[in-house]
């Protein structure tokens, strides 16, 4: 008679056992789960954080495309629907010298007085992706009637740089260690199954079914996965905190708002759960395998 059925509390039991049986091949495959996590979640704040600041300056960017002297108001509005047309460019806002005048005096008042000729009809172009800002800025001086322009991107290309290059490495990274996790707890399951290769072997003649021998091992896995989760998310938040603290005391906030912890704790908790489960299910399930041919 075979024995079937699905006993929750006998393999979580079971997955308990086994992980105290073998003490410090739990705690390196728990250790390598956490280290694989926070280098995971840090690199992915921080692209989180680049995000944000890249949105920001897209909120705010944009670039001077000032107008020849020699364009008339028909050209001009014409000029401005050609640049409104274009790809990646969010709106557009005309300023006549003038209103270039008017707005120099009330942001100098008191200040030197400049004749109204010193100033130059222009767009200001709000673009909607930092990311094609150059593109966008040679597509707009390329049309007739734009006679230079003011543009600095430096620092919207720093961020973008940093987003690209933060979520590369995190990639390549993460990687690397889920693959060495995986190796772990595989060993650290495989040695479970073997030391247990007699009971198991009893079990099958017995007519245990293979689900009913390796839900234990599943078991074990999952608990490791979800353990390590758990730890690595208290480090992650903790490590955020004190990173964000220290960057408060420098001074360097003032450049950028970060995004608190606080607001996004929901989020990192799930992606390191998940990312713990299928690193201790896959792994359980790759070690079992061959200990159920009997």
């Amino acid at each position: 008679m075979r024995k079937h059925g699905f006993n929750l509390g006998y393999f979580i039991t079971e997955g308990f056992q086994s992980i105290f049986s073998h003490g410090l091949m739990s705690f390196a495959a728990v250790c390598m789960i956490v280290a694989c996590l926070i280098i995971m979640g840090s690199f992915s704040l921080l692209a989180v954080n680049a995000d944000r600041v890249l949105t920001e300056e897209e909120e705010k960017n944009e670039f001077l495309a000032y107008i020849d002297e020699n364009c008339g108001e028909t050209e001009i509005a014409q000029l401005t629907e050609q640049v409104k047309a274009l790809p990646n460019v969010a709106s557009v806002e005309y300023t006549s010298k003038e209103e270039a005048h008017d707005a120099w005096v009330e942001e100098h008042p008191g200040g030197l007085e400049l004749p109204v000729n010193v100033f130059r009809a222009r767009l200001a172009v709000h673009v909607t992706d930092l990311e094609l800002f150059t593109d966008t800025v040679d597509a707009v001086t390329s049309l007739a009637g734009v006679a230079d322009y003011s543009a600095h991107s430096e620092l919207a290309q720093g961020f973008v740089a940093v987003r690209n290059a933060a979520t590369a490495l995190a990639t390549v990274l993460v990687t690397i260690l889920a693959a060495v996790s995986l190796f772990i707890i595989s060993n650290t399951i495989r040695l479970a199954a073997f030391t247990r290769r007699e009971e198991i072997g009893i079990m099958k003649i017995c007519g245990a079914t293979d689900g009913f021998v390796r839900w234990p091992f599943i078991f074990e896995g999952l608990i490791l996965g979800v353990f390590g989760a758990i730890v690595a998310f208290l480090l992650q938040w903790g490590i955020y905190t004190i990173v964000m603290n220290a960057l408060a005391n420098s001074g360097v906030l003032s450049l950028f708002t970060p995004v608190p912890f606080a607001s996004m704790w929901l989020p990192v908790l799930g992606m390191f759960l998940l990312a713990g489960v299928l690193i201790g299910a896959v792994g359980s399930g790759f070690a079992i395998g061959r200990f159920l041919k009997v």
